[in-house]
């Protein structure tokens, strides 16, 4: 990637740019507040309950699951203090290796991730899904998909910084 040969966005381009800038600003705001009003869980919060609750024996150590969250490791320990404190997981030290920590669900974590849920989707439905039609769901699930996966790419340095199309 080479910045002093960077071309100039078109206008179509800088117009996207921007709408994703806000997007990617705003939303992750507005689900926050939305999750925290309606359920007493941070949207944080939720996605931890949610990543445990889709791995094998509700268990990941907490590097993964801070991986899984685009958390820091110490901004996860807290957050999974906070929750084992309010009894929705629990803590232990890897029995595989007895260097790592693992993070499990309780069942309340359970029971709070299953009544959490509504709020979630209406949440995502009012801010995001009731404002698209069925195609441009389509559509925007394919481009944000490829994107997805190259940048997943190019973070485990698997993918030359060249552009693709």
């Amino acid at each position: 990637m080479s910045v002093s040969k960077a071309e100039p966005l078109s206008s179509d381009e800088e117009a996207l740019w921007r709408s994703l800038m806000q997007v990617l600003l705003a939303l992750p705001r507005v689900l926050d507040r939305d999750m925290v009003r309606a359920t007493g869980l941070t949207a944080n919060e939720y996605k931890v309950l949610m990543h445990l609750s889709e791995a094998p024996d509700c268990q990941l150590r907490m590097a993964e699951l801070a991986i899984a969250t685009a958390l820091s490791a110490s901004r996860m320990t807290r957050l999974v203090d906070d929750l084992q404190s309010r009894g929705l997981v629990s803590r232990r030290t890897s029995e595989n290796d007895g260097r790592g920590n693992v993070a499990a669900l309780t069942a309340a974590g359970r029971e709070k991730l299953v009544s959490a849920w509504p709020a979630h989707l209406a949440s995502a439905r009012h801010h995001v899904f009731d404002h698209l039609s069925g195609p441009d769901v389509k559509r925007a699930a394919q481009v944000l998909g490829k994107l997805a996966t190259r940048l997943s790419q190019e973070r485990q340095g698997g993918v030359s910084a060249k552009r693709s199309k």
